[in-house]
């Protein structure tokens, strides 16, 4: 098994595996204990940036703390892992960056484990993925409330959600908007019973066969879509299939994705509550936070200020402008006043 640490822009199947593939209670076993043995999560660097305090880290209260971050293997995961570790750094910490790890199951072990401290995860993964539910909840805080109080037996404590929700969506462009004025996925259900020819999908292939995707969506809506309208292809595919093209009048997408902003697509709101919260929020190994509890006072606020917005923007950075997800974390944090250089 030859072992890679791949570069930040995770986009498509790749993607989505990455964040919401729930396995069997076996499978997970076996991939955990594959990852761990063959590429085992010795890797990493510490992070040699002199920052120093902002708004928050202030008389450096984890001085003396030797703290790793990790993170999953997409552009948004990776850039507040960085988040982490450089609020850590700023507060005294010696910080071991593990983050762009393969895949949500090795991410979570590492925290379970205790062989990383703090990454951040999404509260629809955790319900549905790490624990194992078939439903999701449909308040975001109540979903959040039940992933931190089940998974304080696991040994990983859930710091407060931020609002960025990734989560699927619809997209399309706003010049082929200015014919139909869909706003809901309700709105696109009854264009696909009016004028059936005109809602063409451009999906990506697990979206289109998974009950959380396509089938359950067109379920839970009452959207009835030939299957010759539904086109599958690769996720980056479909943002310029969506802004350039006629071969599809809507495409599916992530809502934090960077590509929505810069390409300027109107998104479908989910009215009917289908799809899972995604909302991203710290998952702490329990017993570093009870050795180190001023951890809460460092990310609760970079939690409180995270919105859908502000992932698109940054995200976009790495995605669409190609800049380092390391830079665009510092740059962001000093720019809010969370961190300084030193």
């Amino acid at each position: 098994m030859r072992c890679v640490r791949t570069g930040a822009r995770r986009t498509g199947a790749s993607r989505t595996a990455a964040r919401r593939t729930a396995v069997s209670g076996a499978s997970v076993l076996a991939l955990t204990l594959t990852l761990l043995t063959g590429c085992g999560l010795k890797s990493g660097s510490p992070m040699v940036d002199d920052v120093a305090p902002g708004s928050v880290g202030k008389g450096r209260p984890l001085k003396g703390a030797s703290l790793t971050v990790a993170s999953k293997n997409f552009s948004e995961n990776i850039i507040l892992g960085q988040m982490i570790g450089l609020l850590f750094k700023a507060a005294g910490a010696e910080v071991l960056d593990r983050t762009n790890l393969p895949g949500s199951i090795s991410a979570r072990q590492a925290i379970v484990g205790g062989d990383a401290d703090a990454m951040y995860d999404y509260t629809g993964t955790g319900w549905i993925t790490y624990l194992g539910n078939q439903k999701p909840i449909v308040n975001p805080q109540a979903q959040w409330r039940a992933v931190h109080d089940a998974d304080l037996k696991n040994g990983v404590t859930w710091l407060p959600q931020s609002t960025l929700n990734n989560t699927y969506t619809l997209v399309i462009s706003k010049q082929n908007n200015a014919k139909y004025h869909l706003k809901t996925l309700s709105d696109v259900a009854a264009l696909a019973k009016k004028e059936p020819s005109a809602v063409t999908l451009c999906l990506e292939n697990e979206f289109a066969s998974r009950e959380d995707g396509l089938p359950g969506m067109a379920e839970a809506y009452g959207m009835r879509i030939p299957a010759g309208n539904i086109k599958k292809m690769d996720a980056g595919i479909i943002y310029t299939q969506v802004l350039k093209s006629n071969s599809c009048l809507l495409g599916e997408a992530y809502t934090t994705d960077g590509r929505i902003r810069a390409m300027d697509l109107d998104t479908m709101a989910d009215d009917r509550h289908f799809f899972p919260n995604y909302n991203a929020a710290p998952q702490i190994h329990s017993r570093t936070i009870d050795k180190w509890p001023a951890i809460a006072g460092l990310l609760n606020p970079l939690s409180a200020r995270l919105t859908p917005r502000i992932a698109q923007e940054l995200n976009a950075k790495v995605d669409v402008e190609g800049e380092d997800p390391h830079k665009v974390a510092k740059d962001w944090l000093i720019q809010e006043g969370f961190i300084r250089e030193g």
